[in-house]
Parts: structure tokens; sequence; C-alpha cells
């Protein structure tokens, strides 16, 4: 799968300090590529937002999951500038997916709008799923900011 090879090779540069936001100063050697048998589960926070939604309102959302991802992915529309403040204040690679690209993913929770508008019952959860790669599985469920401004979703799997 490209998307999740391209996020597993974006994860590895910041974990190598090559080109990453820790730099060579990090005291980090490259490694050399894991094998897929010793690959760490890629965690990937999917993210759904409003078009107002700020930086703290995704950082609210992320919270509540209790977990620290390795990237984050959501739709190419709904790409902001606090969206992207929010992946530069983490550090993290940050996936525009297609529409097409999360059209019939089946997820665990179901909002009716997002099932009419993008062919998927929870955008958060599909692009989590998307990015996460190969086995993919949600471990957190669509969690929503007390102010109902974003949503996140966490999905592991092993990416190419």
């Amino acid at each position: 799968d490209p998307l999740a090879r391209d996020a597993r090779r974006a994860i590895a540069a910041d974990r190598s300090g090559a080109g990453g936001p820790l730099g060579d100063h990090a005291g980090l050697a490259p490694q050399p590529p894991a094998t897929a048998m010793e690959r760490d589960p890629m965690i990937v926070a999917g993210i759904g937002l409003r078009a107002d939604a700020t930086e703290a309102d995704l950082h609210a959302a992320l919270a509540l999951t209790r977990r620290r991802p390795d990237t984050l992915a959501t739709l190419a529309i709904k790409v902001t500038p606090a969206l992207r403040r929010f992946a530069d204040s983490l550090g993290l690679p940050l996936i525009e997916l297609s529409e097409a690209d999360i059209a019939d993913i089946p997820t665990r929770t179901v909002s009716p709008r997002v099932q009419a508008r993008f062919g998927t019952g929870s955008l958060a959860e599909a692009a989590a799923l998307r990015v996460a790669g190969r086995g993919a599985k949600l471990t957190t469920l669509r969690v929503t900011s007390p102010n109902g401004m974003a949503t996140v979703a966490i999905a592991e799997g092993i990416a190419p």
C-alpha cells in the first residue's frame, strides 16, 4: 500500500534523525531497515475536524486517546492551518488522503452525515485504518473533543 509505505518512510526518517524534527542533534545513529518480523506496529491517528477547529481542540481530542501516534492522517480537503500547526507541534507527519482513499472502509462507529458525504461511517477511523496499512486494527474508536470540533481514532498496522 503506497500510503502506508510513505508513512513508514517518514516515521523511519524521524526515528533515524535523517531529516526529521530531531535532526542530527538527537544523538541517534541511523538504523538499518527492520525486517517485517521486527517492525513495530505503526500507530496512526486519524483526524476528523470542523473547518474552525483550533489546535487546542485537536490536542484535546488526541489527549482522550491516551496514545502517542507515529503519524496523523485526514482528508486533504480537511487540512487547515490549525491542523498543520498541530502536526508540527507534535513533530509528526500528516498524510493527506483523497475521498476515494477512504470510501467504503468499514468503521466501528457511524455518523449518518459522514456516511452520506464520504461513503464511510467515520472519517477519523477510516483515515487511521487506511494509513496504518496491512492488518490494520482500530485500537481506539473515534473520540470527540469536549466541544465537538475534532475527532481522533487510533489504528495500528504493519506498513510495508
